[in-house]
């Protein structure tokens, strides 16, 4: 389903080529997409990770990301209210294991909103410029359909230019309203190819966290055994 990758001609260590296997034509302005990257669905025992990553970010993106400059506490209690059992979180995670990025895709469940979803993503400053908003878009939209939804929301500070661009390419309406902007974005019906294709990101997202995994613990395994060599060079 998937080509063979090969780092050294990627962009970077978290991308690779997709295959057209699946027949699955992308959506609106997904057509255009080069790469795939390892996104993974993540549960509540990700939460330390999604609060460090959160924290991490500075206070124009916290503000942009929240629409106001939300706090260290104010992050804590957001992620902790997350209901993983209704809602899906999509993550990023580098060579380290920390999360670079992470999108959160909220299904609603009240009465007359059945079809709908709501999306809201955040990117380490340290990773800009790679398309992961995109990306993460994207695999957002792929669920939502997959989950029988019909439309896809984002809030957004009208001044948040990024979400807006990314969901305008998508095929998004945008409308505003003063400092806010409402964009929404109807996904077609789930089919046997969008189905298989989740099925092959998921997979290979999970195989990209288990390899890291596997490298980090040697790394770290490494690191100790230097440590207590005397005299041993620390890698």
């Amino acid at each position: 389903m998937l080509k063979a990758y090969n780092p050294k001609s990627a962009a970077n260590d978290d991308v690779m080529r997709p295959s057209s296997s699946t027949g699955e034509r992308p959506h609106g302005a997904f057509a255009s997409t080069q790469l795939m990257v390892p996104i993974r669905s993540i549960g509540p025992s990700q939460r330390p990770r999604i609060i460090e990553h959160l924290v991490r970010l500075n206070s124009d993106d916290r503000y942009l990301r929240f629409g106001y400059a939300a706090t260290d506490e104010q992050i804590a209690n957001y992620v902790a209210h997350i209901d993983f059992e209704r809602d899906d979180v999509f993550g990023i995670y580098n060579r380290k294991l920390e999360l670079i990025a992470t999108a959160h895709l909220a299904l609603a469940d009240r009465d007359g909103f059945e079809s709908c979803a709501e999306f809201g993503v955040s990117v380490a400053h340290r990773a800009r410029g790679r398309g992961y908003g995109t990306r993460l878009f994207e695999r957002a939209v792929m669920h939502a359909r997959n989950e029988g939804r019909q439309l896809l929301f984002i809030q957004a500070l009208s001044e948040n230019a990024t979400m807006l661009s990314i969901a305008r390419r998508a095929g998004a309406v945008v409308e505003r309203f003063g400092a806010d902007s409402e964009a929404y974005l109807r996904l077609p019906r789930a089919s046997f190819d969008s189905r298989l294709s989740e099925a092959v990101y998921q997979g290979f997202a999970e195989t990209d966290y288990r390899l890291k995994e596997q490298a980090k613990r040697f790394h770290d395994m490494v690191f100790a055994l230097r440590r207590a060599e005397p005299g041993g060079r620390v890698l």
